[in-house]
């Protein structure tokens, strides 16, 4: 072996074999899991909260020569999203193609009809993501969660923030800002970025025409950070396999910040093992949160983390609304995706995975002094979870407090999983859950006693129900027979041309 060694010095040594061999099957398997290739030549800054992501976002806005695509999950109709309202009627009234997107449900409590018809007015072309249709009973549940900016096929920006002034804050009533985290990209990464929103655009109406599509070829190389744009539609689950692909590769650390943490048993068992493995696996979730009940279902699931070795904490300030991670500080993920199902299955959700070691750095500096402001959560010594001692904070009052089906659909899971497990006894339950537990029976209770007492309050609007989902997937059927006849009618007509 030492004479081929001095022969061959170009031959890898076996350690060497070994990481070569494993790299390439890694990006492989990322790009299959996710669907996205990776994307070199990219400049990629952090942002963190609304006090860098905001005016990166306006000076991009006020910027723009040709074309604006704004899509957010919601625009609330506060003194925030006036700003941005009123930098998008400029760029349109000045000639730009001004295009955005917000979700029907997102806002439905946050922003008033005037508000868009002031924008369509003013040659803004607004579209709603997925209204209420008679003929698709459960459409509600997929969302367009996504945060995405782009400007003139040059410069982009994926987050976790919407625009609203719960992201800012009302400093001088000692109401803090939201903590969250985005990103802005400069290089052929924009062109996925556009892809992503003519994605979503061509599914609330016509599609954006062949010569406003921007391609990957001409745009230059702006620095020399590789990533990838995932942009989830929902059953896809590519970022659900991901992230526990990444759980079950970390070597060193896997750092989590997320606001709605509802982890499914597969994703739980994989943060476990890679605790029991070594890994130094941490979540950061909120303590004051904009949903309440996301709060007890977050905590019915740190048992078995803490169990496993993983260190979770609560985050001190009005609310941490970062989905982020950070592995072996060389593998990034910011976006909108949180850790639960409707983020994982039924949203349309948007993230960045960026492969680099400066940046991973930088978040891992970042969660680190996040976790300066954050209590971490114990088990006592007897394995019972140790409330944290610190006040809550300050929040923002309730009408900056938002709906989301996502949330509550994510919630509902879970609260589920928590019942049946106590029902089939197939798990050892936690004190945190007994708040669910006797809500739960308490609902039960209730629906027995009505459906005992007034029946007509139960079968009516089940019925009314069934009849709506059949007469909705009559509806489908027959959609669906005309599109086969019109395949067959022009498949016929290719076949006769073809003949003649």
């Amino acid at each position: 072996m030492l004479a081929v060694k001095q022969i061959h010095p170009n031959i890898p040594r076996p350690k060497q074999l070994r990481q070569r061999l494993f790299r390439i099957p890694a990006g492989q398997a990322f790009a299959r899991t996710v669907g996205a290739p990776l994307v070199a030549g990219n400049q990629v800054r952090l942002l963190k909260d609304a006090r860098e992501n905001y005016p990166a976002w306006l000076e991009a806005i006020r910027s723009a020569e040709h074309a604006i695509h704004f899509e957010s999950y919601i625009i609330h109709e506060d003194d925030q999203g006036q700003i941005f309202a009123e930098a998008l009627i400029e760029k349109a009234r000045a000639g730009a193609k001004v295009r955005l997107i917000y979700d029907w449900v997102g806002g439905l409590t946050a922003t008033s009809n005037k508000f868009w018809r002031a924008l369509k007015a003013a040659g803004v072309e607004v579209r709603c993501f997925n209204p209420p249709r008679f003929d698709s009973p459960l459409s509600w549940l997929g969302r367009d969660h996504r945060k995405l900016l782009t400007v003139d096929g040059r410069i982009g920006f994926v987050a976790g923030l919407c625009v609203g002034q719960m992201w800012v804050g009302e400093p001088e009533k000692g109401i803090e800002a939201w903590r969250d985290t985005g990103v802005e990209i400069i290089g052929p990464a924009v062109a996925h970025l556009e892809q992503a929103f003519a994605q979503t655009w061509a599914e609330t109406g016509e599609l954006l025409s062949a010569n406003e599509l921007i391609v990957t070829s001409p745009i230059p190389h702006a620095g020399d950070t590789s990533l990838r744009v995932v942009a989830s539609v929902p059953n896809t689950a590519g970022i659900y396999r991901l992230d526990q692909m990444i759980a079950a590769s970390a070597k060193e650390t896997l750092w989590l910040t997320d606001a709605y943490f509802a982890g499914t048993s597969p994703y739980v068992q994989s943060l476990r093992a890679a605790a029991k493995d070594g890994v130094d696996v941490r979540l950061l979730v909120p303590q004051a949160t904009d949903l309440p009940v996301m709060r007890a279902i977050s905590r019915s699931g740190y048992r078995p983390l803490l169990e496993a070795g993983v260190r979770v904490y609560e985050w001190n300030g009005p609310m941490i609304h970062a989905k982020t991670a950070v592995a072996d500080g060389r593998w990034a993920r910011v976006g909108s995706s949180n850790l639960n199902l409707a983020s994982w299955i039924t949203n349309w959700e948007l993230d960045v995975i960026v492969e680099d070691t400066g940046f991973g750095e930088q978040m891992e500096q970042m969660f680190l002094d996040d976790l300066a402001n954050s209590t971490e959560i114990l088990l006592t010594a007897k394995r019972k979870i140790a409330k944290p001692k610190r006040p809550r904070p300050r929040r923002l009052r309730a009408k900056f407090d938002t709906i989301s089906s996502g949330r509550t659909a994510a919630g509902a899971v879970r609260i589920g999983h928590a019942v049946t497990a106590a029902i089939a006894n197939r798990r050892l339950l936690s004190p945190a859950e007994a708040r669910i537990m006797f809500s739960a029976g308490l609902l039960l209770l209730l629906f027995s006693v009505v459906a005992v007492f007034w029946p007509r309050w139960i079968s009516i609007p089940l019925a009314v129900f069934a009849a709506w989902l059949a007469i909705s997937l009559f509806i489908k059927a027959v959609q669906l027979h005309r599109e086969g006849k019109r395949e067959e009618s022009a498949l016929r007509e290719i076949t006769d041309s073809n003949l003649e």
